[in-house]
């Protein structure tokens, strides 16, 4: 089944078909940049614009850079705060005639990973970071997501700064901290994240995953550490995924 994965970002808004029983992309993505200010209306009509150009009419999948409960917006991150307490998931439904499924942008990078990615077959508890302009979260426990984590927030005390103002990728490229440099960050990061959750897998992504032999090499810990396998494709796919079979998505 072919079904429109959307991912909602802070910079771009990006659409493709996907295939839901191999975990494909089997059209180009589609790329808008993200309107700004990215208020509620904005990003609506951004969506019905890749819906349009796919000439899409199924089930549609969205993922955004927010805490996302029963289809409502809690909270806004690189995206207007008008989104905060905005009911998401049924004014898309609404704006497009489909039938929408929104969640967590890294939950469901996350249900890509564990579907078809590099958490595939893994049932015990797996963790997902997509490392970006800020850290993305989530969490399989048993191959069910514990949603809206948001992790990147947790306050390091011991740094005296929340998590994505210390190792987030944007932070290695303002602060031109070398790979080792960057990597002990991470390793503090994920020293922290292992002796509260004690995951037995981490798979990290975003777009620095590329350059996993970079940086994974200085951390540390005893969980096993992985890079992704979809990279910045992970958003799309998810999103489908999850449109899929919501009932699955611990949502």
């Amino acid at each position: 089944m072919s079904i429109l994965g959307i991912d909602i970002g802070g910079s771009g808004i990006k659409g493709a078909l996907v295939n839901t029983e191999t975990g494909e992309m089997v059209t180009d993505r589609l790329r808008i940049p993200t309107p700004q200010p990215a208020t509620p209306q904005a990003v609506i009509k951004t969506i019905k614009e890749i819906i349009k150009y796919f000439d899409y009419s199924g089930p549609l999948g969205l993922g955004i850079p927010s805490v996302v409960l029963d289809g409502i917006v809690m909270s806004a991150a690189n995206i207007d705060d008008g989104w905060i307490g905005f009911p998401g998931q049924k004014a898309i439904a609404e704006a497009t005639g489909l039938k929408a499924t929104l969640l967590n942008d890294a939950d469901v990078a996350a249900i890509a990973e564990m579907r078809f990615g590099a958490g595939r077959g893994h049932l015990e508890t797996a963790m997902i970071f997509t490392l970006g302009t800020g850290i993305g979260s989530a969490m399989f426990v048993n191959g069910r997501l514990v949603p809206n984590l948001e992790l990147g927030h947790i306050f390091m005390r011991n740094r005296k700064k929340d998590a994505e103002a210390y190792a987030s990728d944007r932070i290695r490229k303002e602060k031109a901290l070398s790979w080792q440099e960057w990597g002990g960050r991470l390793n503090a990061y994920f020293q922290y994240i292992e002796a509260l959750f004690s995951p037995q897998l981490i798979i990290i992504g975003g777009g620095v995953s590329k350059k996993h032999e970079k940086f994974l090499k200085y951390i540390d810990v005893r969980a096993k550490v992985v890079p992704a396998q979809f990279l910045n494709q992970a958003g799309i796919v998810g999103a489908a995924l999850a449109a899929e079979r919501p009932d699955l998505n611990g949502g």
